[in-house]
């Protein structure tokens, strides 16, 4: 288990990494940034946030479509900042299939990654497969899930973060790519188990949008550049305080 100082013995070894409850400070989780990394270093400072006791969380897709999506490398390597593996760092992985380089490049807002040389590419493949699938971070209102997608129905937290250890494709693509839940495909009803509540990305919505315990926290950041006049960059405190939401508006400059 990773203690609440921020320290990370095994980082990103396992598709499953756990957290202890933050004795010394705050616990934060951020909707997908897209590269909107000065909207986040803004938002944090608003809030105050103290790099030697806090520690922010991220539902994944760190890059693509937005300005800096190179400084996420920097942000891996900060010792408060954890984040699990979304679909756009899967593309990372993926690159070098040409026929995903080709999808990535011309749909996915990759065009960034072949301006990078070759060092800092293996640099990059190096840190995304590291990351996690899930993580779980203890509060001091629970246990707090973290995903970047979706879980799937039926199945709870626990049974879910097994088959993820044990590297079910099901499991895996629930993980970072499923919107059945948000679509509306199934009923939705709460993930039970261990977990109190579970916080996700993937899918864009005007405001964070909580579907029983499930919430969805990509408020569209990386939107603005397309006259999203919403878009906003969401942050959720979910200790000590159980689930306090901050925005910063990523259609002003910073």
């Amino acid at each position: 288990m990773m203690n609440g100082e921020g320290e990370a013995p095994g980082r990103g070894a396992s598709p499953v990494v756990r957290f202890d409850v933050n004795e010394r400070g705050r616990d934060f989780v951020v909707g997908d940034i897209h590269g909107m990394f000065a909207h986040l270093r803004a938002l944090l400072g608003s809030l105050a946030f103290d790099a030697g006791a806090d520690r922010l969380f991220s539902v994944g897709d760190l890059i693509d479509r937005g300005p800096a999506s190179h400084e996420a490398l920097q942000w891996l390597d900060y010792p408060w900042f954890f984040a699990v593996r979304g679909n756009h760092e899967q593309f990372v992985l993926d690159s070098d299939d040409p026929e995903q380089l080709d999808v990535w490049l011309r749909y996915n807002g990759g065009e960034w990654w072949i301006t990078l040389p070759e060092d800092e590419r293996a640099r990059f493949r190096a840190r995304v497969g590291a990351m996690p699938l899930a993580m779980e971070v203890d509060t001091a209102s629970g246990l707090v899930g973290i995903v970047h997608a979706d879980i799937p129905p039926i199945v709870t937290w626990d049974e879910f973060v097994l088959k993820l250890e044990r590297g079910d494709r099901d499991a895996t693509f629930y993980a970072m790519w499923s919107r059945n839940r948000i679509q509306g495909s199934y009923a939705s009803s709460s993930v039970y188990g261990r977990v109190q509540r579970v916080y996700c990305g993937h899918t864009p919505t005007r405001d964070v949008l909580d579907l029983a315990n499930v919430y969805y926290i990509d408020t569209g950041a990386v939107y603005a550049q397309d006259g999203y006049a919403d878009a906003r960059l969401t942050v959720v405190e979910i200790h000590p305080g159980e689930h306090r939401v901050h925005d910063i508006d990523t259609n002003v400059s910073v």
